[in-house]
């Protein structure tokens, strides 16, 4: 019986998006039922800074590529500026491998933690070029002009993309780029940095399609207590020896999503997470080989460089 509703439902909210008037996005009950339903049936194809491995990082240009490969959620990362804005960065300063500076010089390594976001305007942030220099370690990324967005710009950009691509309604993997080490230098502490997180987030009325993930486990806890609704992701980096079970203590409740690196995900893993409801998203994967390896192992989901690979 559930699952004949669930095929009626399908049938239903397919019907009433062929039907439904051009030049919509997906804001109303039927559109977030429908979307959901797929989000929650599908592989989850995680396109990593939107397209690394193929355009700018983090950048406009990167998430819409990604989008138009087929991705079900966006993976980036996010920095606040000097003056509180919200700026989509992997870095809390200028990386000297990507950014070229406003007179047109490459930012050199001594030079790029000096370039501290935490302590520019994005008006400042604005004017350094993130595109025209290619990462060493993507050669068949694409040389362009592009800069570090503001949050709010990218969801706009991404909600003018389903308008006129009637795709369905991405997911945001949204990464809070902070450890203490950095409190109070490169970027404010976790309540402050969540709240001004949370506050794009609700304008642009997000709440349902976001995740925030991260190594730091203060900004998840600090989620968990306040905004108990909202998806996070435990990221966990390739040396971490503790077992899962230990990891999971130490954060203190069980989130939405297990995200370690890729090395770590083995039947154990994957038996515990399933055992209590979490979802195992691994990154970054980045071989078709490695993709099919986990998929058949039972992953929920890749988090990838180079999301093209998902269509091959």
């Amino acid at each position: 019986m559930k699952n004949l509703l669930f095929f009626f439902l399908i049938f239903f909210f397919s019907f009433y998006r062929s039907n439904k008037p051009t030049g919509t996005i997906c804001l109303n009950p039927l559109d977030y039922a429908y979307d959901t339903l797929n989000m929650q049936t599908s592989f989850d194809k995680q396109g990593h800074r939107g397209c690394r491995g193929l355009m700018p990082e983090n950048t406009i240009p990167a998430m819409l590529h990604a989008l138009a490969l087929g991705v079900t959620t966006l993976e980036l990362d996010v920095v606040i500026t000097k003056d509180k804005q919200v700026v989509v960065s992997h870095e809390p300063f200028f990386n000297h491998d990507i950014t070229t500076k406003p007179n047109g010089e490459y930012v050199t390594l001594a030079e790029e933690k000096g370039l501290n976001i935490y302590q520019m305007n994005y008006a400042d942030v604005r004017k350094y070029d993130v595109g025209m220099k290619v990462n060493p370690r993507f050669p068949q990324q694409q040389k362009m002009a592009a800069y570090k967005p503001l949050l709010k710009e990218l969801f706009d950009s991404v909600a003018q993309f389903m308008i006129t691509s009637k795709r369905p309604h991405p997911y945001f993997n949204i990464e809070t780029k902070c450890l203490p080490i950095g409190d109070n230098l490169y970027h404010p502490k976790p309540d402050e940095f969540v709240e001004l997180l949370m506050a794009v987030i609700k304008e642009k009325k997000l709440e349902d399609w976001v995740i925030i993930q991260s190594f730091d486990f203060r900004t998840l806890q600090y989620l968990h207590q306040h905004y108990p609704h909202i998806k996070t992701a435990m990221l966990i980096e390739d040396n971490d020896k503790r077992s899962i079970e230990k990891q999971i203590t130490a954060l203190g409740f069980t989130p939405s999503i297990y995200s370690p690196h890729f090395s770590l995900v083995n039947e154990a893993v994957i038996s515990y997470c399933r055992s209590k409801k979490m979802k195992l998203i691994p990154w970054t994967v980045n071989t078709k080989e490695e993709i099919e390896r986990l998929k058949k192992m039972g992953v929920d989901g890749i988090i990838t460089d180079y999301p093209n690979l998902f269509n091959e």
